[in-house]
């Protein structure tokens, strides 16, 4: 258990986040979309939790996060809250909820927040989304951003490989980070983009950018918590590094269950009444 590197128990808030890039502290963020996941994640001395859309990977199966809907967030946000005592816990708007209009925008926002009695939201995309973004900020909501690869924007870019290499999308990147940082938003994700890139826009920038797949020069990382605890075994980009094997932890266990199950070794006499 790390929890006694956390010196400071208070409850981690986006005015904190902010101090920690201006005091040069890392901030780290990993996701969690369960009550006993979340509560191991927190003790442990996570900043903060992102309840993200990438349930929908995870935790359906799907093969994008665009099918995952706005009451499956809910449940799942509504879950991790329960087992965090100390972590910002930030919930993924998904696809749909909010790019169609600023009114209902603002309308899923509030249900989330309400809901759920999360801490934040995050949205992805630039300049497209700002009118949405002003709106829910508005609205006395915090919003973290996202930039780079946005999965909700699979079907438009066609791949997942990295993105703004090239001078126009990178202008664009940093274009946009300005602007979702003037609209008061108090962190950007930026996911899969060039290490100086990020650097950059991190350097430019006063609020915290946590990075996946963007380089250290970020004041913070996050990574899915599946992928980092090895539960996931298809799943191998260059940035994930594995701080464990659970898959096959996992299916030693329950195959020596099933085992012993199946050979009348469980229960013993000794656990049973």
């Amino acid at each position: 258990m790390a929890g006694y590197l956390v010196e400071d128990q208070r409850k981690v808030t986006t005015h904190r986040l902010i101090q920690m890039k201006a005091e040069g502290k890392k901030i780290a963020m990993l996701t969690s979309y369960d009550y006993t996941t979340a509560s191991i994640t927190d003790g442990a001395g996570v900043d903060v939790i992102l309840v993200g859309d990438s349930a929908s990977n995870v935790m359906a199966g799907n093969w994008t996060t665009l099918p995952i809907t706005l009451d499956q967030m809910i449940y799942h946000a509504k879950s991790v809250v329960r087992g965090v005592k100390r972590a910002l816990v930030v919930c993924d708007m998904p696809f749909g909820t909010y790019q169609v209009n600023e009114t209902e925008a603002v309308s899923n926002a509030i249900r989330i927040m309400k809901e759920t009695h999360c801490d934040a939201l995050k949205l992805e995309g630039g300049v497209e989304i700002l009118p949405a973004v002003k709106k829910i900020l508005d609205a006395g909501i915090p919003i973290c951003g996202h930039l780079g690869l946005t999965p909700q924007a699979i079907n438009k870019f066609g791949t997942y490989t990295v993105r703004a290499k090239e001078e126009a999308e990178a202008q664009k990147l940093i274009s946009d980070a300005h602007a979702l940082e003037d609209a008061g938003c108090f962190a950007i994700v930026l996911e899969k983009i060039p290490a100086k890139l990020a650097a950059r826009v991190a350097s430019e920038l006063t609020i915290p950018i946590i990075g996946i797949g963007a380089g250290c020069g970020c004041d913070g990382q996050v990574l899915v918590i599946a992928d980092m605890l090895g539960m996931t075994k298809g799943f191998s980009p260059k940035f994930l590094r594995r701080y464990a094997d659970l898959h096959t932890i996992m299916t030693d266990a329950i195959g020596h269950y099933v085992e012993d199950v199946k050979n009348c070794d469980f229960p013993n006499e000794n656990e049973q009444y």
